[in-house]
């Protein structure tokens, strides 16, 4: 039996990336499948947002600045405006996923936008660091809601 990889929400750290492939599958409400690359990803609007990564087993790091695609720009590149939707949910290569709540997209927050982050301070994430990593600006529970080697994304 698999688990719900979006229940119970918790994480154990893993110290091993899963795959040196940073490809992305992103399927839509219709059941469409599109494959994105690093290099499609970063051919899309990019975005910015400065950042600290607060967490009880790291402590505090940065100041840093992360840039990549957002993920509302994610949805508009591959979802016509008329398509309805209201929830993504994104999984990373080791099997952990996160829920994103349309709302949370489409009204903008103090934050910054929800991120797939592709770079830090202007240098591309290493596998170690996720390759594609999801960035929920607004969470603080622990970066339980960061998402490393993101590997597919569902909109539904």
């Amino acid at each position: 039996m698999h688990d719900d990889p979006l229940q119970p929400h918790s994480h154990e750290n893993n110290s091993e990336p899963p795959s040196a492939d940073a490809g992305i599958v992103v399927t839509t409400p219709d059941g469409k499948q599109q494959m994105f690359t690093v290099g499609e990803l970063r051919k899309l609007p990019q975005s910015g947002l400065p950042a600290y990564t607060i967490a009880t087993d790291h402590g505090v790091h940065g100041p840093y600045r992360l840039g990549g695609v957002a993920l509302l720009d994610l949805v508009h590149a591959v979802l016509s405006a008329e398509t309805g939707w209201s929830q993504i949910e994104v999984i990373s290569g080791d099997g952990f996923g996160n829920r994103i709540w349309a709302h949370e997209l489409q009204q903008p927050t103090a934050h910054g936008p929800i991120l797939l982050c592709l770079t830090s301070d202007g240098q591309p994430l290493s596998r170690a660091h996720g390759l594609v990593r999801l960035i929920v600006p607004s969470e603080t529970d622990n970066a339980l809601r960061q998402i490393k080697w993101v590997r597919s994304i569902l909109i539904a």
